[in-house]
């Protein structure tokens, strides 16, 4: 059998090629990408039997590959994304697989994959932009796995103040004022978290309704959060956010 990874962040790339040599040593991984446009030009010229995709690309969303060129090959998606994308992978593709990838899961879908390659089905991929495009129910994110020296703890998101991205690193900050580092990005939380109680306040920080303690107005275009536990750093919401911002504070 043969694979092509089209994945942008290489630590994800990297482990994904890892699991599946480990899963079949006899698979051969023939390319691995990290652009819609590096995975278009390679599927123009060549063919494989199986593609491990993930949603969002270095230069867009993967789904663009296939307005640009014809494939029929069995695709598995890899996304560390909401229930929204994940509904619409579910509609005709081989399966998904949420990010960090769990090995037992990865051996799941490989065998999947083994079981419908003989009836030659071609991912419906119309149905699936149409099915991407329809607003689904959501189910957020309850729970949030941290560790902390050998221990491994479950947060649930009713215990969190807010989360701060700071250098490379995104912490989770409880209402007792823990800190836990967590493996997302700021953006990837975005998905993950009910809007009805979190809201981006600005590049660094998403916040918990009940962890705002004070807003102060310092121009029309500018406010100031107090959170609790405080925030190491004063926390301005963007300009852009203000508007938004207090929509929000007024559902």
């Amino acid at each position: 059998m043969r694979a092509i990874i089209v994945e942008d962040e290489k630590h994800a790339r990297d482990n994904l090629e890892k699991l599946l040599r480990e899963l079949d040593p006899e698979l051969e991984i023939q390319e691995k990408l990290d652009s819609v446009r590096g995975a278009v030009a390679w599927l123009k010229a060549n063919r494989t039997d199986l593609i491990f995709l993930d949603i969002h690309l270095a230069d867009d969303l993967s789904f663009k590959i296939f307005e640009q060129v014809e494939v029929n090959t069995p695709v598995i998606f890899t996304t560390a994304y909401d229930q929204y994308a994940l509904r619409a992978f579910k509609v005709n593709s081989i399966d998904y697989l949420l990010k960090p990838i769990d090995r037992e899961e990865l051996a799941r879908s490989l065998e999947k994959y083994r079981l419908v390659q003989p009836a030659k089905r071609e991912p419906d991929f119309a149905r699936l932009l149409d099915a991407l495009r329809q607003p689904p129910k959501r189910d957020y994110q309850q729970r949030f796995l941290v560790t902390r020296r050998e221990k491994i703890l479950s947060v649930k998101t009713e215990d969190i103040a807010y989360f701060e991205g700071e250098d490379r690193y995104v912490y989770l900050i409880k209402n007792d004022g823990n800190r836990f580092i967590v493996e997302y990005k700021l953006s990837d939380l975005e998905e993950l978290l009910d809007p009805a109680l979190f809201f981006r306040l600005n590049r660094s920080f998403i916040a918990h309704f009940d962890a705002i303690e004070k807003i102060t107005v310092l121009s029309k275009s500018r406010v100031k959060v107090d959170l609790k536990p405080n925030a190491p750093r004063e926390v301005i919401v963007s300009t852009e956010n203000t508007r938004d911002f207090k929509a929000w504070l007024n559902r």
